[in-house]
């Protein structure tokens, strides 16, 4: 079983930045060969991908985010990060890490991300 944690989130103004991270833990030896990304949720609404990191390096991101967002990964710590920036009033959301083995998937806790000011 893996786990995964996300910090990072919290309450930040328009046109501001956050970063936030997601560690992989438990019966895994690395991320190298995961495919890790990040989504999001508001209420009443469906889970949404945000932006996806393939194993073999290839990054994918939402329209929404393009140029604003940034998804990197450091399989040596078995960390993913998300770098949040000018960030609007739209982005909020609890934000969910997300890891994809062959057979199986993973999901965080989710971390709350509010854009107000």
């Amino acid at each position: 079983q893996v786990q995964l944690v996300e910090s990072g989130g919290g309450l930040v103004q328009p046109g501001g930045s956050l970063r936030l991270s997601c560690v992989a833990s438990g019966n895994i030896h690395d991320i190298s060969h995961m495919h890790m990304g990040w989504y999001r949720q508001t209420p009443g609404k469906e889970r949404e991908l945000v932006a996806l990191s393939l194993s073999a390096g290839k990054l994918n991101y939402a329209d929404s985010v393009k140029g604003r967002f940034t998804i990197s990964r450091d399989n040596a710590k078995n960390s993913v990060y998300l770098q949040m920036n000018s960030l609007k009033p739209e982005d909020t959301a609890v934000y969910y890490c997300n890891g994809v083995e062959i057979t199986r998937e993973y999901w965080g806790q989710g971390t709350q991300v509010e854009v107000s000011s």
